[in-house]
């Protein structure tokens, strides 16, 4: 079974609408994949009403990615199992939605001391309404000449010290795992190794993130060697969290796709190990894939 449990729409910074998203999870054979957008869950019903229109083998999981503060470095939770109906979460959410503005605002206006002015309208329009995101930024100094790449530009304008920098303004990490909660959902550290903690915080940030109720961190990802896995699964272990797994996929890249290198040794305990999967659902999808390659062999 390949299963993703973080993956992004153009509902934050991804690049695929919720519909594009959910036919490409089927095209790399995922069969359960959860769309975790930033601070927003605006892409679930769209994804959900096109599995169910063109029948899509794909379970979906309600999930978002909620950006929080942590000894002033921004760590990211991810929700799985949420309910998005919730108006408590949803209000919640607004208020990120609020820091976000806030804080694309500030970045606008220091950016504007370097030679990139009255950006704010342009992020605005390529952001369409989505939650906006420092990659939003990014794009549009892009396009506008300012750097050859995305990495370029973070390097140069919107990395911690420099220009365009503004420090985070989340809420707290036992916050963000309260709302998840509360929501009746999972709350999953994104991506530990992301925040380029050295052992020491590492150990911290997973023992207290598990103090503040978190369930399960992510062990396995496209970039994640067997040993960092390893590691982070000892982590877990330690502090008695569940495993796992998420692409982090915001568009078609050369080194990260939906489902890639999300595997992990049987001794590793998944959060998903008391979960009810539509098997049926995968069972005439495999017979319908086997049928189609059996074919191909014969002519």
């Amino acid at each position: 079974m390949k299963i993703d449990l973080h993956s992004h729409t153009f509902c934050s910074d991804g690049l695929l609408s919720p519909a594009d998203l959910v036919r490409r999870a089927v095209e790399k054979k995922v069969q359960v994949l959860a769309i975790t957008d930033h601070d927003t869950t605006n892409g679930l019903a769209a994804a959900h009403a096109e599995i169910a229109a063109a029948q899509l083998p794909l379970q979906l999981i309600n999930g978002v990615e909620i950006s929080t503060s942590w000894y002033e470095f921004e760590i990211h939770v991810v929700g799985l199992n949420i309910n998005p109906a919730c108006p408590e979460f949803q209000s919640r959410l607004e208020s990120q939605q609020q820091r976000r503005l806030e804080r694309a605002t500030e970045m606008a206006r220091r950016l504007t001391k370097y030679q990139v002015p009255d950006c704010l309208p342009a992020v605005l329009e390529l952001a369409n309404g989505a939650a906006l995101t420092r990659t939003h930024f990014a794009r549009h100094l892009v396009n506008i000449g300012k750097a050859s790449s995305l990495n370029n530009v973070f390097k140069k304008y919107l990395a911690r010290g420099k220009a365009g920098y503004v420090p985070n303004n989340w809420v707290e990490l036992a916050t963000a795992v309260q709302w998840i909660h509360d929501a009746g959902g999972i709350a999953v550290l994104a991506h530990p190794l992301k925040y380029n903690l050295n052992g020491k915080w590492l150990t911290k940030l997973m023992r207290e993130f598990a103090l503040a109720g978190g369930d399960s961190a992510e062990v396995a990802s496209p970039q994640q060697t067997p040993v960092q896995k390893r590691e982070i699964w000892r982590l877990c272990q330690l502090f008695e969290l569940t495993a796992s797994v998420g692409s982090d996929f915001h568009q078609p890249t050369d080194w990260n796709e939906l489902g890639r290198g999300l595997y992990m040794t049987d001794d590793i305990v998944p959060l998903w190990r008391d979960w009810t999967f539509n098997e049926a659902l995968w069972a005439a999808e495999t017979a319908t894939s086997q049928t189609s390659e059996t074919a191909v062999i014969l002519n």
